[in-house]
């Protein structure tokens, strides 16, 4: 058997207030058929991410709305995920392929998971490159498949996705947060269906401006002075050493500004503690910049208080698959500057409910209006929490699934 994923109890109907009772209504119905569904979601990791963050609220609530739904991690050592990040990396545009060696290091993971999954299930939805290969491999454990892309496709490296293509091509069903993500030769019936985030989990749940300030306080900010942040993984693709020389230019205008660099660490990318460090170093030791990750206590609380004390959140990517970043950012109602990049444009409008940039001047030049600006950013905030309510929060996620689970059932 696959790891099991123990998941806490949500109910949906205490999202009514924050999302309305016609949405909460809509999904009560669609799920009325699938009740007693057997729904398996497989994915690499159980913590560190976007996947694993999105599964805790969506496997619940799936089971709220009557679902027999599970999720289950695939097993995986550091060859594997040394060849998967490589693999994440290049389907992003990276130009180094994985070596012969690194597909058959893949191959054979992919093989060992594919024994250990328990068939007799409705819905099989597999999520990224990881465990892709399962269909391929066992399609008769499940009488439907779904495969869940939650990275960029939009300008892979052609060696890499003609290799993984055979793999994922004849999935039934397939799922990417953009029409620009889907790579050219899919066979089954593709969704586009951009991912939420949950606004009752400890990192976006309200927060006092005092207990944020709190928080804040007790990892070295100075809570009467300015600060800008970014929160994501250390990875090259979110760039941090940009938003670093983004401060810096900042910092020349406004001397008292202080950065906040806050992620956390994930067991399916190695390469992350290496990013961690480089990002250190170009930091120079500027005691101004704050570089935290949950080593150091950082979990959702003090993410949810650096987002909510923050005068200006950042996501200068460089390539983004969504970045529900962004999202969990503009719900705390604090004004945002994102790169123009990925799923990022998505969820902003530029001027409107925050701003796009696609170098590190126009960011600092985005940061200073809107500290010049408080009515600026006031307002940016505001309507960026409602575009977020309006499209990228989990009910509207779970419907979209639902909907799909029932053209699958109907198929």
């Amino acid at each position: 058997m696959l790891q099991p994923v123990a998941t806490g109890h949500k109910t949906l109907a205490d999202y009514t207030h924050i999302c309305g009772r016609g949405l909460i209504d809509e999904i009560r119905e669609l799920a009325e058929p699938l009740k007693g569904s057997r729904v398996v979601h497989l994915s690499a990791t159980a913590f560190g991410g976007g996947v694993s963050e999105i599964l805790y609220t969506l496997v619940p609530l799936m089971r709220d709305v009557g679902l027999e739904c599970e999720w289950q991690v695939i097993y995986g050592r550091e060859e594997f995920f040394n060849a998967t990040k490589l693999m994440h990396n290049a389907l992003q545009g990276a130009p180094q392929d994985l070596t012969e060696e690194q597909w058959e290091t893949w191959r054979r993971y992919n093989e060992m998971n594919a024994r250990e999954l328990a068939g007799g299930w409705d819905v099989c939805l597999i999520h990224d490159p990881q465990p892709a290969a399962l269909y391929k491999l066992v399609p008769e454990k499940a009488a439907g498949w779904l495969w869940r892309c939650h990275i960029d496709l939009s300008t892979p490296n052609q060696q890499t996705i003609e290799r993984l293509l055979p793999y994922i091509a004849d999935y039934p069903q397939a799922l990417f947060h953009t029409p620009d993500y889907v790579p050219a030769g899919m066979n089954g019936h593709v969704h586009i269906v951009p991912p939420a985030i949950d606004p009752l989990t400890p990192k976006n749940m309200a927060l006092s401006p005092e207990d944020a300030s709190y928080v804040c306080g007790q990892f070295g900010i100075d809570i009467d002075r300015p600060l800008m942040c970014q929160v994501s993984r250390f990875d090259p693709w979110k760039d941090p050493l940009g938003v670093i020389d983004t401060y810096r230019i900042v910092k020349e205008s406004i001397s008292t500004m202080q950065l906040a660099l806050v992620g956390s660490m994930a067991s399916d990318d190695p390469e992350g503690w290496d990013f961690f460090n480089a990002t250190i170093a170009h930091a120079e030791g500027d005691p101004d910049i704050h570089i935290l990750n949950n080593f150091n206590n950082v979990g959702a609380i003090e993410v949810n208080a650096f987002q909510s004390h923050a005068d200006v959140v950042i996501q200068k990517s460089t390539r983004e698959g969504f970045g529900l970043t962004v999202s969990e950012a503009i719900w705390k109602a604090r004004p945002f500057i994102g790169g123009n990049v990925g799923g990022i444009p998505l969820q902003v409008e530029d001027g409107v409910t925050g701003f796009l940039v696609s170098n590190v001047e126009d960011c600092a030049k985005r940061t200073l209006e809107i500290m010049e600006d408080p009515a600026l950013g006031k307002m940016l905030g505001r309507r960026g929490k409602e575009h977020v309510r309006a499209h990228f929060l989990t009910p509207r996620y779970l419907r979209d699934y639902l909907r799909i689970f029932r053209e699958l059932q109907q198929s």
